[in-house]
């Protein structure tokens, strides 16, 4: 697809967020499954209803824009995950795991926050408001998120890595 538009662009984005968070469908099981603290276990499990809730809000921005959402693969979140993966392979420490896999996390949201922000004031300036709107929610759950996995290192996550033999 030619990008000549901001509407283009938009599209582009969408259908990249729609991949990403495909991808992280399947990627938090893994992570939840990885984290030996049972906070961040809980976390990553709410974060996979609220990421499939945020896939099919996407669906339903492309009905509202009468587009499709399938065919682009967001090979960023595919690196992100990638990275993980080599770091859930490593041999750590279980406290010192769910530090990497915090960091692993923030990651996935930050990148997340900067094409949901994108997406979100592209759809405002060319008069999609309501799908502008859908995009607002969804970047505030990334943002609600992040704060979460940051409030779960500082409360104990990183102490316990940091004591870890």
């Amino acid at each position: 697809m030619k990008l000549e538009t901001l509407e283009d662009l938009l599209i582009s984005e969408l259908r990249d967020l729609y991949s990403a968070e495909n991808q992280l469908i399947k990627a938090l099981p893994k992570m939840a499954k990885a984290a030996s603290s049972e906070e961040l276990k809980s976390a990553f499990q709410e974060h996979l209803e609220q990421t499939r809730e945020q896939a099919a809000r996407l669906e339903k921005v492309a009905k509202q824009l009468d587009i499709t959402l399938r065919g682009k693969k967001c090979v960023a979140m595919q690196g992100l995950i990638e990275e993980g993966k080599e770091q859930m392979s490593e041999d750590m420490e279980p406290d010192v795991m769910d530090a990497a896999l915090i960091a692993a996390a923030q990651k996935v949201e930050h990148y997340e926050m900067a094409g949901y922000g994108c997406a979100r004031t592209w759809a405002r300036q060319l008069g999609h408001d309501e799908a502008a709107d859908l995009l607002q929610t969804t970047l505030d759950e990334e943002g609600e998120t992040d704060k979460r996995l940051t409030d779960i290192a500082e409360s104990h996550v990183n102490e316990a890595a940091g004591s870890a033999p």
